[in-house]
């Protein structure tokens, strides 16, 4: 059984929309505590920063955007999120970005996912324990596999559990979401190319996956790309503390320095095999504690410095 639009989940009303906007959910609220501790005092009356040429290495809080894909009325629009408003932008993030008049309350604001990608390219595995506790070794060079636009989802959305899957497990990540074109880019220029990271799960069917003998099926459902809740411009991508929380209990909890690409490494050998275009994602990985989440849970991907990507998971 497949959702239609007008079906009824929780206290939620489902609605199919354009690419990105799949099982998006009516009467959402959200609160400062889904993001991490962005704009505020000074920040929230100056004018945010568009991304330059290359990512902002400052310290200063005022430098960094936390951009967020929202719908207004019957459209999805962009914004920046400033104190407990969304402020309206112009252009996109990849090209003109201009500060608009409109702002939004953030509490009575739908988010969606805040990236509408031409591809999402994974890695795994990039961290040597989730190698381990999958008996998997550990690997030379970055295995890179593709997930289907048709699995991509934002903050809230359901992740549905398949009736083809015994076992569905979470898989926090970083995610980095490519700001232009790149090609054949050194290790010591890919972070020219980046607009800024987010936070995605990789949702797997384990099973699956095992029985496949190969990753296509079990993580591409629609749903099993969960990715929010707004891409941060300026993080260390490198040295960021990672988890996931299964109702509230902690199951993951890592640090990216931990990986066994760093992210430029990543980008690189990537370029080196396909074009990235603007608004491309990389999930760059899993840490161990992976495991299986059932219909009625809960599930939170935290990233230190970029906030919370909460989703429901249900059966149908």
């Amino acid at each position: 059984m497949s959702l239609r639009s007008g079906d009824v989940v929780g206290e939620h009303t489902v609605s199919f929309g354009a690419l990105g906007e799949r099982l998006e959910l009516t009467h959402r609220a959200h609160s400062r505590d889904t993001f991490a501790r962005g704009p505020s005092g000074p920040c929230a009356s100056s004018p945010a920063r568009a991304p330059g040429s290359t990512p902002c290495r400052t310290s200063s809080a005022c430098d960094v955007m936390h951009i967020v894909r929202f719908r207004a009325g019957d459209e999805s629009r962009h914004g920046v999120i400033e104190g407990s408003h969304i402020v309206e932008y112009t252009g996109t993030p990849y090209g003109t970005f201009r500060k608009a008049r409109k702002k939004y309350p953030l509490k009575q604001s739908v988010l969606l996912a805040p990236v509408v990608p031409s591809k999402v390219i994974a890695v795994g595995p990039n961290y040597r324990d989730h190698a381990e506790e999958r008996n998997l070794p550990v690997p030379s060079e970055p295995i890179i596999f593709l997930k289907p636009l048709s699995a991509l989802s934002g903050p809230d959305d359901p992740i549905v559990f398949p009736p083809q899957a015994n076992r569905v497990d979470y898989e926090a990540e970083l995610a980095i979401v490519i700001k232009k074109r790149c090609r054949h880019v050194a290790p010591g220029r890919a972070r020219e190319h980046v607009l800024g990271y987010t936070c995605l799960n990789d949702v797997t069917a384990r099973d699956l996956q095992a029985r496949d003998g190969q990753w296509t099926r079990a993580k591409g459902f629609d749903s099993f790309c969960p990715i929010g809740p707004c891409i941060v411009t300026d993080i260390d991508p490198n040295g960021v503390d990672i988890e996931t929380y299964l109702n509230g209990e902690r199951k993951q909890s890592s640090n990216t320095s931990y990986c066994i690409f760093p992210i430029e490494d990543v980008i690189a050998r990537i370029s080196a095999v396909m074009t990235l275009l603007p608004g491309d994602v990389i999930a760059t990985g899993t840490p161990g504690g992976v495991g299986p989440m059932q219909p009625g849970d809960k599930v939170e991907v935290r990233i230190e410095g970029i906030g919370s990507l909460k989703n429901p998971v249900i059966r149908i």
